[in-house]
Formats: C-alpha cells, sequence, structure tokens
C-alpha cells in the first residue's frame, strides 16, 4: 500500500507543477513564496521573528495557503478533466488513493514551510550579523513544526472532504478560501499591520500566561479535529458513487 500511496504522491505533484504550464513556472510561484516568508517578512520585522510566539500563526497559516490549490483539485479537478474515471477504474485501493492525495499536500505544504522557517533564520543571521548564531528557541521551533504540519493535515483532510462532492475544482477553491481567509488569513495579516504599541501590549499579555499550556492545548484540539476530518473522508469516499457522479 506505501507503493501505491507513494504513486500516487508523485502523480500529484507533477500535476501540480505543470498545471499552469511548466515546471520552471512551478518553481518560480514556490521561490516567490519563500521569498516572502523566508525573506521579505523576517527583514521588516528583525530579530524578534525568531521569538515572537504571535509568529506561530505565519506558520500554521502559510502550509494551509499552499495545500489549499492542490487538495481543491484532488477529485474535483480530476472529474472537470474526466480522469477521475481512469484513476477509479485502476487497481488502487480507496485507502491508497485518498491517502495518497491527502499525504501530497502535506508533505509539499509542510516542507515548505519548514523551509521557509531555515530560510527566515539564516536571513536574520545575515542581515544582523555580529551577535553569534540566531535562530529559534527549541520549544518555539519544534512548536512551529508540529503546528504547521498539523495545519497542513487539517486543511489537506478538510479539502478532500470538500473536493470529493464539488463540482468543479473553482467551486471547491471558493468554499475553502472563505475558511483560510476567516481562520487563517485575517489573523496573520492583520498581526503584520497592527501598530507596535499594540503588538507590544500583545507580547505583554503573553508574557503572563502559560504560552506551554495553550500551544499543547492548540495542538490537542488540532489532533482531534485531524481524526474527525479523516475518519470522514474515509467514509465519504465511495469508489462506486464517484464512478456514478
Amino acid at each position: 500500500m506505501i507503493n501505491d500511496i507513494l504513486t500516487i504522491v508523485r502523480k500529484e505533484w507533477k500535476e501540480m507543477f505543470l498545471r499552469r504550464g511548466s515546471y520552471r513556472t512551478g518553481m518560480f510561484n514556490l521561490f516567490i513564496i519563500l521569498g516572502l516568508v523566508g525573506i521579505l517578512l523576517p527583514l521588516q520585522t528583525g530579530v524578534e521573528w525568531l521569538t515572537n510566539p504571535l509568529l506561530l500563526i505565519v506558520w500554521s497559516w502559510l502550509p494551509v495557503f499552499l495545500a489549499l490549490s492542490m487538495v481543491t483539485d484532488a477529485f474535483a479537478g480530476e472529474r472537470e478533466r474526466h480522469t477521475l474515471e481512469t484513476l477509479l477504474a485502476s487497481r488502487l485501493s480507496d485507502r491508497a488513493i485518498l491517502f495518497g492525495k491527502i499525504c501530497a499536500a502535506v508533505v509539499y505544504a509542510w516542507g515548505m514551510a519548514v523551509v521557509g522557517m531555515l530560510t527566515a533564520a539564516v536571513t536574520i543571521n545575515i542581515a544582523h550579523p555580529g551577535a553569534g548564531l540566531r535562530f529559534y528557541p527549541l520549544p518555539f521551533f519544534a512548536s512551529a513544526v508540529v503546528i504547521s504540519f498539523l495545519a497542513a493535515l487539517l486543511f489537506s483532510s478538510l479539502g478532500v472532504l470538500v473536493s470529493l462532492r464539488a463540482e468543479t475544482a473553482r467551486q471547491a477553491y471558493q468554499r475553502l478560501s472563505v475558511v483560510m481567509i476567516v481562520l487563517w488569513l485575517l489573523p496573520t495579516l492583520g498581526l503584520q499591520f497592527l501598530p507596535e504599541s499594540i503588538k507590544a501590549s500583545l507580547n505583554s499579555g503573553l508574557q503572563g500566561i502559560n504560552l506551554d499550556a495553550v500551544v499543547l492545548g492548540v495542538i490537542a484540539v488540532m489532533l482531534v479535529a485531524n481524526v474527525i476530518l479523516i475518519l470522514a473522508a474515509m467514509a465519504k469516499f465511495q469508489r462506486a458513487r464517484l464512478i456514478l457522479d
């Protein structure tokens, strides 16, 4: 089954990079994203980028944004291109197809988030030399890695559920975009444009609470939500019904 899942993952990545015309275009888009979260935003924020707990929202938003277009195309796009029937008629099991599509989005989105974190650390060290090697505090970095993974898994599972029933990839994209904007994009952009006085107040407030407990609570909630969404996707993925649709 692992090999079958990897087959789907490779297929999804190939289609994603070539969907807009060429492999070069796909890579160019990735460099733009890395340039934003790995260079531009860290340069604007400064060394606080490595320690500000509010920036955990950024590292949960990035994989959500990256997974969006891939998961909306997962089944709705196949249906539009009339390739869904061929995929469902293959020897691949239902679980291999479903988990392969989820894994493709998760590994891509989460991997890019981790690369973005490391790129940002390099940017900060280049922009602010002379004080030794700077890096995220280990608990902060571990939390960012775990939360970004769970966010990617959460949105990928939700996206597959939406894509299973959407008539077109555009319809699925629009539905998921609303969720992304409300839960991730608005808070992330809001943090960037808040006055410095308000940012300082928020940071002071965070200093007075048990941040570790809050992060663990968020991780626990995301874990439960992921389990529910994956189980729902497994229940909704019915090959016979999809073929008839």
